[in-house]
């Protein structure tokens, strides 16, 4: 298995670079990618995100990643479907969409977590029928997190705060304290909280029923325990703190170990070391499959020429038409669009 430094030193090299110098991330991640279907023999989709660096939410599972689900899906015969999956999450609403989609057309569908799938990427994991996991891969809690103007919570952290603003607001004298906290809590955000950690943990706990645990007599109840472990705040108190293939298990998810097959262990990573490669990139977001079709969201860097400074002048007395200095450019997302990545 080639490592992260080595597929670096393989798009040094010359003879993996294209016409204008520029590595070619996209010919060598499709070689490795290619090579992990030769194996398997099961069609193979990667779905990455760079949320370690570029991040922001276009780093986020949205409804728009359904048309690169699209892109990738054609050609691609049932009733298998392996995934290979990195990402931070993003909103389950979108996760339940895109687990409808492919099991419309897959069923039986294996994810491999090569390093991290957190919050709703989680949940979209344990839609599948097994994960593949290594010893250092994480899934993530799926207690949702309530985004308002400038501030992010988990929900239920809100809930408990107002729980606490209720019990101590009974004393006039800690009113004060309280209000400028209660002013932002906008109209029914009590509500959003609940109805948000309900539907985690139904979309979860459904999933696990019909597809993990599907056919085991207990399979109602064993997924109940299974959601409900992964959205308590009170066990994991952290929304970005790990869980490993063991506490996974230790809960009622059907998790392979990684290292079981080396061969399918050195394939894997293989891809997992040339997509991370990619994303460092221009691309933030690619959904890929092993024929190469591809749908890629990337960076543009907008460069804006900066005029020359002119002759310095007394303050107050600049001639008129005197150039000013243009502002620098700023990197943002540009339209998802197929293609190379």
């Amino acid at each position: 298995m080639p490592t992260w430094g080595e597929i670096l030193t393989e798009l040094q090299d010359p003879a993996n670079r294209l016409p204008n110098g520029a590595p070619d991330f996209d010919g060598v991640r499709r070689k490795y990618l290619g090579r992990l279907f030769a194996l398997t023999q099961r069609p193979t989709i990667v779905y990455y995100t760079d949320w370690f660096g570029k991040g922001g939410p276009a780093a986020s599972i949205t409804l728009e990643d359904m048309q690169g689900l699209m892109e990738v899906c054609k050609d691609l015969p049932g009733p298998n479907l392996d995934i290979v999956l990195h990402s931070p999450g993003g909103s389950p609403e979108a996760a339940a969409s895109l687990v409808r989609y492919l099991r419309t057309k897959f069923s039986h569908i294996r994810v491999f977590v090569p390093l991290a799938a957190m919050s709703a990427a989680t949940m979209w994991a344990l839609a599948g029928d097994v994960i593949v996991m290594g010893k250092h891969s994480q899934l993530g809690p799926i207690d949702p997190q309530m985004v308002s103007g400038a501030w992010t919570a988990q929900a239920r952290a809100i809930l408990r705060q107002f729980e606490q603003a209720k019990e101590e607001c009974r004393d006039p004298t800690l009113l004060g304290a309280w209000m400028p906290i209660l002013q932002q809590y906008g109209p029914a955000l009590i509500q959003q909280c609940e109805a948000a950690e309900a539907l985690a943990v139904r979309l979860v706990r459904e999933w696990l029923e019909q597809w993990t645990l599907s056919g085991a007599p207990d399979a109602a109840t064993r997924a109940e325990t299974t959601a409900a472990f992964f959205a308590d705040y009170e066990i994991h108190q952290s929304h970005s703190l790990g869980i490993d293939r063991e506490q996974a298990r230790a809960h009622g998810v059907r998790v392979d170990d990684l290292e079981a097959d080396q061969t399918l262990q050195d394939a894997v990573l293989s891809v997992h070391h040339a997509t991370m490669h990619t994303i460092q990139g221009p691309a933030i977001k690619i959904v890929e499959n092993h024929l190469g079709r591809t749908f890629a969201k990337v960076t543009q860097q907008l460069v804006v020429q900066m005029p020359m400074m002119g002759p310095a002048v007394p303050f107050g007395t600049l001639p008129p038409g005197l150039p000013g200095f243009g502002a620098p450019g700023r990197p943002g997302p540009s339209p998802p669009v197929p293609g190379q990545a």
